[in-house]
């Protein structure tokens, strides 16, 4: 009888399996057919190579009516997230795709690279009323990929020329690379950035978000943009119980001596496939504390792993969970956090000619 191969982690990536997703039919298992020789507990699997294929979207503005989210319309310039983050909750989208949201969502990307043509069509639309667009809310528009295929900086060029408000959030010090942009739409009150500071310990963060810029580099893009004029936030999120929890009032005294004015968190989220990926990976590099951590999460889940009402999704509640919104709180009032406004300017928009518009100069 074959024998089902053990989980192991992979070097520089989060997820430990890569079971189907919940649409397909069958499931599946590594297993050992006696052919192949197993890897020796020691020895490391072989790296999983990034695999990036076009997405054919014909819109590119992804629409929301959640009453919890500051934002009704996002752009998400790739699907799936090579950074990895074990507890993403965009994951379980892959398995729309018929792919695994485990290795699947950090292995096998999908570009827009028709992103910038298909957003200046929908602004040049008459009936498009501009507010406020959200990027890096579902996956990270600076992921590594961006290095190359620069799609996020078409969005911005578009943006910029429509004098279009967005918002920004990311894991990835790579957002620099586009201060000649962000730093005067920041001037014209265009634009605000938020970075997602999740841990100040090198080691924990390699092991949450294998292919994220690290802490430092984190703090020190804050910095930068502070510097160029672009009002920047920290992201605490998510914060895990009895993992990265206790470190609450340092990131958020780190990100504020950064330059941060600005903070936000969001406890933990395990919809749909993240819990047994969850799991997983608890298994795989904290054996010793998963019971902990799981029961803390269900506190906070009235006894489940995950529940999903709106507002309730992403703070918790009982005990556990008010007493990290109180300290939250109270760190934010001492530091001088969330003080001002993040209040976007619509009134500069300017709409795009439509292609067929410059014919009539011939």
């Amino acid at each position: 009888m074959d024998e089902i191969l053990p989980s192991q982690p992979r070097k520089g990536r989060g997820a430990v399996t890569n079971a189907s997703g919940r649409y397909e039919a069958h499931s599946r298992v590594a297993v050992d057919d006696g052919w192949l020789n197993q890897v020796a507990d020691d020895e490391d699997l072989p790296p999983l190579r990034t695999q990036v294929a076009i997405d054919a979207s014909r819109t590119i503005i992804a629409r929301n009516q959640s009453p919890d989210i500051p934002f009704d319309r996002s752009i998400n310039p790739y699907r799936g997230c090579e950074h990895g983050c074990v507890y993403c909750f965009a994951r379980p989208t892959h398995a729309w795709l018929g792919l695994s949201p485990g290795l699947d969502f950090e292995t096998k990307l999908f570009a827009k690279p028709e992103a910038p043509r298909l957003l200046e069509a929908e602004l040049a639309k008459p009936s498009y009323k501009p507010k406020v667009i959200a990027l890096g809310t579902n996956t990270d528009p600076y992921q590594p990929i961006e290095r190359q295929m620069e799609i996020m900086r078409g969005i911005l060029e578009v943006l910029w020329r429509a004098r279009h408000p967005v918002g920004i959030v990311t894991k990835s010090n790579l957002i620099l690379r586009d201060l000649d942009i962000l730093a005067p739409m920041a001037a014209a009150g265009l634009v605000r950035v938020a970075l997602s500071v999740t841990t100040l310990k090198p080691k924990l963060a390699r092991l949450m978000e294998p292919r994220a810029t690290r802490p430092a580099l984190r703090l020190d893009a804050i910095r930068a943009l502070t510097a160029a004029g672009v009002p920047v936030g920290a992201m605490t999120a998510p914060l895990i119980p009895a993992l990265n929890d206790e470190e609450l009032e340092d990131l958020l005294e780190a990100a504020a001596g950064a330059g941060a004015r600005h903070a936000g968190y969001v406890l933990l989220r395990l919809p749909l496939e993240i819990k047994e990926l969850f799991e997983e990976w608890l298994d795989a590099h904290f054996p010793d504390r998963k019971d902990r951590v799981l029961n803390l999460v269900r506190q906070t889940r009235g006894g489940k792993l995950y529940e999903t009402e709106w507002f309730t999704r992403q703070r918790g509640r009982g005990v556990y969970a008010d007493l990290i919104e109180r300290r939250f709180a109270l760190a934010c009032a001492r530091l001088g956090l969330n003080r001002d406004t993040w209040s976007l300017d619509t009134t500069q928009f300017r709409r795009p000619e439509k292609p067929s518009a410059q014919l009539n100069l011939l």
